[in-house]
């Protein structure tokens, strides 16, 4: 009902008659019943979702599961238990792993819902009260306090100091001063300073308010409606192995019938030209490609949580490799969410301040030396003024926490950073503080009144508006009082601001050493202008080189805050988002509510900064970019990130500072906060899918060369080389001890330098297929052929199959070490530089011998021992396959570094 109103824009007695309350009695009891029946509890809805059962059983409608589950039907026919098991067990284990991670996505909400469970202080029939949050109701007259978390949406009517931590909400990155003057309609959310919203945090005064939203009514609400609403998207890798199951099956079935076909013109019974096309089915199927998918991605996700990021959702890891556009938020991602003093004017000079966030290891510089500010008397007053007028304290790391905290104003700490980086602290200056006036928005200063030795002192910090015309003096260089030169001042003051600094200004006013007490009228003129200091929440250097990375490895890098215009515009530019040749600045929220749609699209993929968005404007940023072909990474820590991080194709919480309900709709955390783990990320997720490809590469010539002995066979109309268990039984065997082992392929060098994988192209490209196709008529060949030679020299048919299958083993074996880099030759690569590729070998040669010798084993296999001599032909055309391939493989590369040589460099 109330969610539409513009409260923002009414004035606080407009805002009481139009929810029928006193503004100053606020609600009878019988009215707190009446509405509570009328709007219910204050708490979000839980958007139901399909049951577990449903979820659960919506893992198997896949078109490679529907293939594996018919292998299941066949072996079962066949009798072959254990692969029948293996097979299940597979299909059953990914089934789990995707039912856990979607579960994992839908406690989003459930984190909403938590955030409102608290206490408030409520004025109802004339009395305060403290209630449990979830039985305020639109109209109640709410208390808040520092401290206190904000339970619902409210039109404030009176405050003192009031500032509250809207960060979750708006992405602002210092708390917002409140005032109670209404505002215009136009304001967007960070800009509406006489509101406070639900799940925000009172961080200093006090203030009262009218409830105008409960529940789903808040901001808070529309933002748990956006998230449950929220459509996830299909991963690249996700998409690309549906299309290549349905290719494969389509394939399988052509194949199959085409079998039976060509048995029935050779006359042979129905029966065994059905089972040569299920033998056929079995080897086209690629049984350990989902177990493989899956152990891969977990060995990458091993990988990255080394690097300090966390996924929650396996494909993820792939997805990585493929992003196209990362869009970070500012705030403790790319800036370390410290307020720092970067500048100091005193004494008409401009002093530099090292160091960054609240640890005070840092230098005041002047023409790029560090000064001793005892010898500097101007800037010793400024920062024993900053360090005295101050209500925030900063803590040592102690214990488990191994960084400098601080409690109270962000800004303040700030300042006391700054004393220390000159050695100043509240032990080396002795001063008794014995009055203060706490800041008030309508006067935009704080004042305080010190002993010091044998003198009183006011001290004043506050906006230079309200500063400036107070100053009468202003200190001079060797600590001489000089006229104010106003415009001189406000140059600066307008410079710094320009660079997107935060900008306060100092004064002091000597006073009889028998006032003990201060009010306005005591700073109301005769002051001394000490100077300014500049501050700003500074960049992570490493988030600087991390930009540049990105920007190298073909990945656009666009940031998105709630923060100011002018603020976000110097960041981008200081971390290398925006350079001297990007005209545009920061688009904001505003700009984009007037754009119509169509040209949505454009603008967020021709713009870098968004600036003052709102959740809606964030999540229809990400899916502009989706339209466009992008593939998106989204980073975010607050309330009003969740739903663009759950629309994303991978999504970002931050894990130190973010939210629950960002943690929870986000695919990957990242434990240090740090946009630089975003890359190590990415480059983590283009080795898996290398790795993944590579793996594919190596896997399908099995499955091809397979098929193409059986059909050759049945062409041939003679018996079949490899009968269903025989192909079962390379499929598994290799696919685990084999190729699983190209999941430890370290990280090719260039891997940073290349473009992103393209988001809708196949997993193989034309000469990737064009490899598949040798390899597996290579296979199909000596396989066939040393079947056939072992019979015209008296081998039984059981001797003349097992060489057959060690011809598959082998050859695999051989073409593994190829596999290892796609373009280049296995010596390139390094022969030990993966020393798990040969235990899978010695594995795989042990397991083998056991199949070809064990007793048991021919029995359950219908094998027999073979010669010494038979096993030199099989290593021999193992050798042969891999030699071939490395010619191949060369003969590409050296066209390739031609073509190279022979195009024009630019300019040319």
């Amino acid at each position: 009902m109330h969610q539409e109103k513009s409260w923002h824009s009414q004035s606080a007695d407009s805002a009481a008659i139009e929810l029928k309350t006193d503004i100053n009695v606020g609600l009878s009891s019988n009215e707190v019943v009446n509405r509570q029946q009328k709007f219910g509890l204050n708490k979000l809805t839980e958007h139901k979702g399909a049951g577990p059962l449903k979820r659960f059983l919506m893992q198997f409608h896949q078109p490679l599961v529907y293939i594996l589950l018919a292998a299941v039907v066949v072996t079962l026919a066949l009798q072959a238990w254990v692969d029948s098991a293996v097979i299940f067990a597979v299909v059953f284990l990914n089934a789990i792993i995707g039912f856990v991670q979607e579960s994992k996505a839908l406690q989003a909400i459930s984190a909403l819902s938590g955030s409102l469970k608290s206490t408030a202080t409520v004025i109802r029939n004339g009395k305060r009260d403290t209630i449990d949050a979830e039985g305020l109701v639109p109209g109640d007259l709410i208390v808040l306090q520092a401290g206190d978390r904000v339970s619902a949406d409210v039109r404030l009517t009176k405050i003192r100091d009031l500032q509250i931590d809207e960060s979750a909400l708006t992405g602002e990155s210092v708390p917002t001063e409140k005032a109670t003057a209404e505002l215009p309609d136009k304001n967007q959310l960070g800009d509406r300073h006489n509101m406070a919203f639900s799940s925000t945090l009172v961080t200093y005064g006090t203030g009262i308010g009218i409830i105008t939203g409960t529940g789903d009514d808040t901001e808070i609400g529309k933002i748990s409606t956006l998230i449950a609403t929220t459509e996830t998207l299909d991963t690249p890798l996700t998409k690309r192995i549906k299309h290549f199951s349905h290719l494969l099956l389509y394939a399988i079935v052509v194949l199959a019938v085409l079998t039976v076909f060509i048995g029935w013109l050779h006359g042979q019974p129905l029966l065994e030209s059905f089972m040569a096309a299920v033998a056929l089915a079995v080897g086209a199927i690629p049984e350990g490609l989902p177990a493989a998918v899956t152990i891969m991605l977990a060995i990458g996700v091993s990988r990255m949580a080394k690097r300090r990021a966390v996924i929650r959702n396996l494909p993820a890891v792939e997805t990585l490799g493929s992003t196209t556009v990362v869009c970070s938020d500012k705030t403790g991602t790319l800036t370390k969410n410290e307020m720092t003093v970067e500048e100091l004017w005193s004494g008409s000079q401009r002093f530099k301040v090292t160091g960054n966030g609240y640890d005070p290891q840092g230098e005041i510089h002047f023409n790029d030396n560090a000064v001793d500010v005892a010898s500097h008397v101007a800037v010793l007053a400024i920062l024993e003024a900053g360090l005295l007028c101050n209500n925030a304290d900063l803590h040592e790391p102690v214990g488990d926490h191994k960084q400098w905290r601080i409690t109270g104003d962000p800004t303040e700490a700030a300042l006391l950073v700054a004393a220390r980086k000159a050695k100043l602290d509240t032990q080396s200056v002795v001063a008794v503080r014995l009055d203060s006036i706490p800041f008030q928005s309508e006067y935009q200063y704080m004042a305080t009144l010190h002993q010091r030795s044998d003198e009183r002192c006011i001290y004043l910090k506050g906006s230079i508006e309200s500063v400036l015309p107070k100053c009468i003096f202003m200190l001079g260089e060797r600590g001489e009082q000089q006229p104010v030169d106003a415009d001189v001042v406000k140059r600066h003051v307008e410079e710094m601001a320009g660079r997107g600094l935060r900008v306060l200004a100092f004064a002091r006013k000597f006073v009889d050493s028998t006032l003990d007490t201060i009010n306005h009228e005591h700073v109301a003129d005769g002051l001394e202008f000490l100077g300014l200091q500049a501050m700003i929440d500074p960049p992570r250097p490493e988030a600087i080189l991390a930009v540049a990375a990105c920007y190298q490895a073909g990945i656009d890098v666009k940031m998105i805050t709630g923060d100011h215009a002018l603020t976000a515009t110097s960041i981008a530019r200081q971390l290398g988002i925006l350079t001297d040749s990007d005209t545009n600045g920061a688009i904001t929220g505003y700009d984009l509510a007037q754009r119509p749609e169509s040209e949505f699209a454009e603008l967020a993929n021709n713009n870098k900064v968004f600036a003052r968005v709102t959740p809606d404007n964030k999540l229809q940023l990400v899916k502009a970019l989706q339209r466009l072909g992008h593939v998106v990474a989204m980073t975010g820590d607050g309330v009003n990130d969740a739903p663009a991080l759950r629309r994303a194709d991978i999504g970002v919480a931050m894990a130190l500072n973010g939210t629950a309900v960002a943690r929870d709709a986000a695919d990957m955390m990242l434990i240090d906060d740090n946009f630089a783990t975003v890359v190590a990320a990415v480059e983590e997720g283009r080795g898996v899918f290398d790795n993944l490809k590579k793996f594919i590469v190596w896997t399908l010539p099995t499955n091809g060369g397979e098929g193409l002995v059986i059909l050759l066979a049945v062409v041939l109309g003679v018996s079949l080389p490899l009968l269903p268990v025989h192909i079962l039984w390379v499929n598994m065997t290799t696919a685990i001890f084999l190729g699983l082992m190209l999941a430890f392929e370290p990280k090719e060098a260039d891997i940073m330098q290349r473009p992103p994988n393209e988001p809708n192209a196949p997993i193989l490209d034309s000469v990737l297929l064009w490899r598949i196709l040798l390899v597996s008529t290579l296979l199909c060949v000596t396989a066939f052929g040393l079947y056939k030679l072992e019979l015209s020299w008296g081998a039984s048919e059981a001797e003349a199959r097992t060489v057959a299958v060690a011809m598959f083993v082998v050859g695999e074996a051989f073409y593994l070490l190829n596999c290892r880099s796609l373009e280049r030759s296995v010596f390139s690569v390094g022969l030990f530089s993966n020393i798990w590729i040969w235990v899978g070998i010695t594995a795989m040669a042990v397991l083998q011998l056991l199949f070809t010798y064990l007793p048991i084993m021919n029995v359950w296999f219908d094998t027999a021992p073979i010669s010494a001599e038979a096993w030199l032909r099989v290593f021999a055309c193992g050798l042969l396959i891999s030699m071939i391939v490395g010619l191949e493989k060369r003969w590409r590369y050296q066209s390739k570094a031609q073509q190279l040589r022979k195009k024009p460099l630019a300019g040319e």
